[in-house]
């Protein structure tokens, strides 16, 4: 059971005892069978994340055939190329091209579509391969408690999640090769489109993939896409002069759609003006320049050509955009960028786009081109000051931290660490009707959130770097978004350490928190201690006991269960000194089940009591349905078996009415134990299956694999050792992906007993000798009873 702090309060939603329909059991279905439908990520509803393409897209008519026939390669002799790298200059219509062929062709791949922005040429950082799998495997179905630490290993889950699958992946604005080549599936059944500006040679030699290099439109194609995007604005302009246009704009369909745009808001002025206005700006670029550029330079040649033609409002928020964390943003972040300004954000905004200056993503939503995103970063350089660049940042960062504290506090199951936020009069922070409406925006501005951290880092703006890193951690601890969390912290950590001691051991315990339930728990002892020995050194003795109480929970998840029982020891006293009855009755349920795996169930009588009369008398009715729980496990170690029954459907019932999903499965854990322990084993399976359930929503993989080894041995006791092998089985893989050695091994001894009870005695044995090698590093009671269990190969269980 972990730290009971990481799930205090309702989640916002009415929790009930089942999932959905499809997930319900009840106990007359027993005499057939409890079916869970696991394995390499999620079967609903395919991914669909194509981007919409471009409303004009004229010819590409040998382009699209080349990647036609990568389909059609494979149909006819059964070895599809498994990449594809669509390779050119800036501006050349790669992610046009690939998104246009991409939604031609998607019912070929039923099993769905993954688009992802490396960002490779992007002002600010790329997208790591780490970050891509994690998206990539989270839209796959797969539980963020589920996704491993280590890339490789979370490049082997994927590969194994597309072995059997037929999907179409886009790597959009990929910069080398070692951000591909991790997002590559194993076999040729799905199929991958890469856009690069590089040629990714070593894709081609390696990894077999195919290239093509997209040209610029001819002069005739680029006078086609002329004309049609201006059809409905102008008439009467001579064929020549759309040439010579098309000449200036290098036949980039980026600058001839910009440049497009600008003569199709021009209607009355002669189309020879505005040539005579792009030349005159190319020129200016070409005194600039030290050197032959050639299409680089059309490109910027038509970019400030369109900046200079904006009305000044427009052209200033152009420039305040660029300094926006992430490349894309909402109407309402691009308000509070703008300050003053801000009224007219909405018709700035339209010009804009309008100007193929910036992309609609619709909903409000906007989005730069890599390109014209450093465009702007380049003339905020010259357009707006120093002094009022670092004010924008300031703001907009300020905006997202006050945003994200109203989202965890909607969304975080712990909002106990969470301070208080003085109200900003420079901009009003978003509010959040109810849990959905908080998700929705944490999911949508959750790249913006990281990158608000590095900016205000970048920015030396300190104390607001820490306290987004503090806000931050709530949702992704809710979440199980460990490689956010672990960004934002390590960055939070870096700024703490200028800002104060107090400050630091904040971070600290953040990431020990985040390691823990990584278990990386070494490293989660080192950031716990070096918490405490901070808040000593403050003689902070409240925190002293929060971080105790945290680092003895590491030690009960490793198993050192001496150093947690000390460690607690130590807390509890210092907690009696601090007088918080609150920390009093938390250290006492901590030490009480510290006992408990101690098999002293004497002692942990005494505190468990302590605990639940103080959590009774302050009225906290989720942490009494906690320690009822453990009492449960007592009253079971003890034979009481009838009264382990009762007291954990009152710690069901309790977690029910909180609707606390994740406390009502645990309380769920421990009514199966107890019904099992009662003869009541088809009861059992009903409250196993709930449970699993309840840990899937939540995305909690550990106590879902728990559920799933309990409905095993629930299916022993009822004489079914064929059904119980499958869950055991489930429940050990779940184990192995999260890397938890002690129940990994008790899985296996569960799943050797199963085996065992079917004659398959080969296979038995040698789940139950990787079980015993498991526990060569535990030392405490239970370990080595398990062990001695082993040992004698018997079908005990645990």
């Amino acid at each position: 059971m972990p730290d009971a702090r990481r799930n205090l309060g309702p989640d916002g939603n009415h929790s009930h005892l089942s999932g959905g329909a499809g997930d319900v059991v009840q106990a007359r279905d027993i005499s057939g069978g409890v079916h869970f439908h696991y394995g390499p990520g999620s079967r609903g509803a395919p991914p669909q994340q194509l981007p919409r393409g471009i409303r004009i897209f004229i010819n590409r008519l040998a382009d699209l055939g080349r990647l036609d026939e990568l389909i059609a390669g494979g149909q006819a002799d059964g070895d599809a190329a498994v990449a594809c790298v669509i390779t050119g200059t800036a501006g050349v219509g790669k992610t046009s091209l690939a998104l246009h062929w991409a939604h031609r062709v998607r019912e070929q791949f039923p099993d769905g579509q993954l688009y992802i922005d490396l960002r490779g040429y992007d002002p600010g950082p790329p997208v790591t391969p780490d970050q891509a799998l994690e998206q990539f495997l989270l839209a796959l179905g797969v539980p963020a408690t589920v996704i491993p630490n280590d890339v490789e290993i979370k490049s082997s889950l994927y590969r194994s999640i597309l072995a059997d699958r037929q999907m179409l992946v886009i790597l959009d604005n990929a910069g080398t090769v070692g951000q591909v080549r991790p997002l590559m599936p194993g076999t040729s059944r799905s199929l991958v489109i890469v856009t690069s500006r590089s040629r990714l040679s070593g894709l081609i030699v390696r990894d077999g993939a195919h290239r093509t290099t997209l040209e610029t439109l001819t002069e005739s194609e680029s006078v086609e896409l002329l004309a049609a995007t201006t059809a409905d604005y102008r008439s009467g302009d001579q064929p020549a002069e759309i040439a010579e246009l098309a000449r200036l704009c290098a036949y980039l369909p980026l600058a001839l759609r910009i440049a497009a745009e600008r003569a199709a808001s021009r209607p009355a002025m002669p189309l020879s003006e505005l040539i005579a206005d792009l030349r005159d700006e190319s020129e200016l670029w070409s005194a600039l320049s030290t050197g032959d550029e050639g299409e680089a330079d059309a490109v910027r040649t038509v970019f400030a050509w369109s900046y200079r033609a904006l009305p000044e409002g427009a052209a200033r928020l152009f420039c305040l955009l660029g300094l926006h964390p992430g490349s894309e943003f909402s109407q309402t972040a691009a308000a509070v960028l703008a300050g003053n300004e801000a009224v007219r954000v909405r018709s700035s905004l339209d010009v804009l786009t309008g100007a193929y200056l910036l992309e609609s993503k619709g909903s409000g939503r906007y989005r730069f081109h890599d390109l014209l995103r450093a465009y702007a970063v380049d003339r905020a350089r010259y357009e707006v000051s120093q002094a009022e660049q670092l004010a924008a940042v300031e703001r907009a960062c300020s905006w997202y931290l006050h945003s994200a504290h109203r989202c965890a506090l909607a969304l975080a199951h712990d909002t106990t660490l969470l301070f208080t936020l003085d109200a900003s009069p420079q901009f009003v922070p978003l509010t959040f009707e109810d849990h959905v409406e908080a998700a929705q925006w944490y999911e949508t501005e959750r790249s913006n959130l990281v990158g608000a951290v590095r900016a205000a880092f970048g920015t030396r703006l300190l104390r607001l770097t820490w306290q987004l890193a503090v806000v931050t951690e709530r949702i992704y601890s809710s979440y199980n978004h460990f490689q956010d969390w672990r960004t934002t912290s390590l960055i939070g950590l870096q700024a703490a350490r200028e800002l104060g001691r107090r400050e630091e051991a904040v971070m600290c315990e953040s990431l020990g928190r985040l390691c823990r339930m990584t278990l990386e728990l070494d490293k989660a002892a080192e950031y716990h201690r070096n918490a405490i020995a901070i808040h000593r050194e403050l003689g902070d003795l409240p925190s002293a006991v929060k971080a105790l109480n945290g680092l003895a929970w590491v030690h009960l998840f490793a198993h050192r269960l001496q150093d947690a029982r000390a460690t607690l020891e130590d807390a509890l006293s210092m907690a009696r000194l601090v007088g918080d009855d609150y920390w009093i009755a938390t250290i006492h349920y901590s030490l009480g089940y510290s006992h408990l795996q101690l098999e002293q169930p004497g002692e942990a009588s005494v505190h468990l009591e302590e605990s639940l009369n103080t959590f009774r008398a302050l009225g906290d009715r989720l942490y009494e349905s906690m320690v009822l729980t453990a009492f449960s496990l007592m009253y079971r170690d003890r034979g009481e078996t009838e009264r382990a029954l009762a007291t954990a459907h009152e710690a069901v019932e309790i977690s029910h009415e909180m609707a606390n999903k994740l406390w009502e499965g645990t309380a769920l854990l421990y009514l199966g134990k107890a019904q099992r322990a009662t003869g009541r084993a088809d009861e059992a399976l009903v409250s196993y299956q709930h449970a699993a359930v309840s840990f899937r929503q939540e995305g909690d993989l550990s106590r879902e694999a728990m559920a799933l080894d309990g409905t095993g041995l629930a299916y022993m006791d009822l004489a079914r050792p064929s059904d119980a092998v499958d869950f055991h089985r489930h429940a050990a893989s779940m184990h192995r992906q999260v890397s938890d050695r002690w129940k990994l091994a008790r899985s296996l001894g569960h799943l050797s007993d199963a085996l065992r009870a079917l004659k398959s005695h080969d296979e038995a044995d040698r789940h139950r000798q990787e079980a015993v090698l498991l526990l060569a590093g535990f030392t405490d009671t239970r370990s080595e009873s398990l062990r001695a269990r082993l040992d004698a190969a018997t079908g005990g269980s645990v």
